[in-house]
């Protein structure tokens, strides 16, 4: 950004001094800023899609006022000696062959630094070069054999309101007001059962690694060419799921989790791109009870069987929402709550029938919004929170009902944290916005809830990059740099250490961060307040990195728009 401003700055001083100051005629000063915006407007036509709609539109003007600014100096000092005709004839020539040298080039996105990844114009893209080789890919294996439903933590069904339930379901899809479950409460029955795991919040219990990399560096299992998209992973005994984009199709990708090889794809005929984050789906699979939930970034919405990919039920959520596709595309990860499947539709919650895809409910209107429905259990009553451009709202697992709403112009793209039992830590998402971190308490009164602000923090500013919470402080990205802050007071504790804008899971039992940095780096880091602590850093992924990392017993799974990779770690004590 202070490359782009300091760039502007001096293309408006060149502009001031030929307007104002040079000594050409006014015709050819005139002319000249004219031919420019011409050649502007001509030259988007023709440049790359990456290029027209890079910066939300705005990247050819951009980066074109400096350029053009530096051909008209180069312009004007090689025609000072020269007569008008040929003056003039040095000067349009030097604007238009600025122009064109944008039709060379594409972007292949930008940086969470606004950094464009440029390329030139006929270097195939990697998803093309994945493409190329797609006929040389194995064939998917055979769906392993049928394993035992996970334990059901679903919510009571509402009387009168039992699906049908068809052949394909778990015979478990039944749940009574008396098992006594808390809704909220983590399956520990499945791996990793999608976005961020059990809880949705980062945080791997149970699992403690070597953190000696030195001697006992993470040993690459496998690694392969991945197509485009921000998907994390959903892991379910020896298979992994996945979501990416191959030309023309949306896929759902199940893939063994030892070796890496393919096992079965799903794929839906629509494709979704903007240039800034490229092409692909967003959001991570959810796995429940045998089936793999999916929300595309078109808005399909999908229900397959985890074994074979077989198409359970489909629905176009963006159709049944009356919902246009958001600018970055849709990316919540579905939520499995009882007998409901819940995503947000730009902003919106809505609720489907898990079993056979009948629409249950739709939330309160919202105001776009990139986060993901959050399951949690505030003052003994189970909600869903939901982020979106208007702030943090809560709704009934049952119906959609609202129940409490607080007001922050924020973009909506973390997920909200419950710390103390019926606090809400939120991020704001951006600094297109009002930037930091802000801790609400929420109560339930007899006139209903109420939501007070405690703090607001810019001690830590969360991008599209989830915090995590542990032993009183949060731990998460300020901008590209790690950060601490003390949740008492929204303090900072500490800041230090370049990852760019990756994303981070906690190790409680160690007190440890396991971040992916946005260049592909791993790295240990302690989760304590008292300093900033690097153990280690690992190279594990080439290319840019938004995607979440997962890690299940020792393995570790990386993945970003180009190749995904598994890695055993040493476990602590071995």
């Amino acid at each position: 950004m202070g490359a782009v401003i300091g760039g502007l700055a001096c293309a408006l001083a060149v502009l001031v001094w030929w307007l104002f100051f040079s000594r050409a005629p006014w015709a050819e000063r005139l002319g000249a800023i004219g031919l420019m915006v011409v050649s502007v407007v001509v030259t988007k036509r023709v440049v790359h899609p990456s290029i027209a709609g890079g910066m939300m539109g705005m990247m050819l003007p951009i980066l074109s006022i400096p350029v053009l600014s530096l051909a008209l100096v180069v312009a004007a000092a090689a025609g000072r000696r020269m007569s008008s005709g040929p003056r003039r004839a040095s000067m349009v020539a030097a604007i238009l062959l600025a122009c064109a040298a944008f039709t060379l080039i594409r972007t292949g996105g930008m940086s969470g630094e606004g950094i464009s990844d440029l390329h030139w114009r006929w270097t195939p893209t990697p998803e093309q070069r994945l493409l190329a080789q797609a006929a040389n890919e194995p064939a998917p294996l055979p769906p392993p054999p049928a394993a035992a439903p996970a334990p059901d933590t679903r919510l009571p069904t509402k009387t009168g309101d039992q699906p049908t339930v068809p052949t394909s379901a778990p015979a478990d899809a039944k749940t009574t007001e008396k098992s006594g479950a808390d809704p909220a409460a983590t399956n520990t029955g499945v791996g990793w059962p999608g976005f961020r795991g059990p809880g949705r919040d980062g945080v791997i219990r149970g699992v403690r690694i070597d953190t000696d990399w030195s001697r006992s560096k993470p040993v690459e299992l496998w690694r392969r060419s991945v197509g485009p998209g921000w998907s994390s992973f959903a892991v379910h005994g020896r298979l992994i799921y996945t979501q990416e984009q191959r030309g023309d199709d949306e896929l759902v990708s199940c893939y063994d989790l030892t070796t890496g090889a393919p096992v079965w794809r799903h794929k839906d005929a629509v494709r979704f791109y903007e240039s800034n984050a490229g092409a692909g789906p967003r959001a991570t699979p959810t796995f429940s009870n045998g089936r793999v939930y999916t929300f595309g970034a078109t808005g399909i919405l999908n229900a397959l069987d985890a074994r074979d990919g077989s198409v359970v039920w489909s629905r176009n959520a963006a159709s049944d929402t009356h919902t246009k596709i958001p600018q970055w595309g849709f990316a919540s990860s579905p939520l499995v709550v009882g007998d409901k499947v819940v995503v947000a539709t730009e902003g919106v919650p809505a609720a489907y029938n898990a079993a056979t895809g009948h629409p249950r409910w739709q939330g309160p209107a919202g105001r776009g919004g990139y986060s993901s429905p959050q399951l949690a259990t505030i003052d003994g009553v189970a909600q869903i929170l939901l982020l979106n451009g208007e702030g943090a709202i809560s709704v009934a697992p049952a119906d959609g009902a609202a129940l409490w709403k607080h007001v922050w112009n924020t973009d909506g793209i973390v997920q909200p944290s419950v710390i103390g039992g019926s606090d809400v830590l939120i991020g704001s998402g951006s600094g297109l916005s009002e930037v930091g971190i802000r801790r609400v308490a929420v109560s339930r009164r007899t006139g209903g809830w109420t939501v007070e602000e405690r703090w607001t923090s810019i001690g830590l500013k969360p991008y599209y990059n989830d915090f995590v919470v542990h032993k009183g402080h949060a731990f998460g990205f300020d901008g590209s740099i790690l950060a601490c802050i003390d949740l008492t007071d929204g303090k900072r504790k500490w800041k230090g250490g370049r990852y760019g804008h990756g994303q981070l899971v906690l190790l409680p039992d160690q007190d440890l961060l396991l971040a992916l940095s946005e260049e592909g780096e791993l790295a240990l880091v302690k989760a304590t307040p008292d300093q900033f602590t690097e153990l280690a850093r690992f190279r594990a992924l080439e290319g840019k990195t938004w995607n979440h990392p997962v890690l299940v017993g020792d393995i570790l799974l990386a993945r970003n728009g180009e190749q995904m990779a598994a890695f055993r770690l040493s476990l602590a004590g071995r």
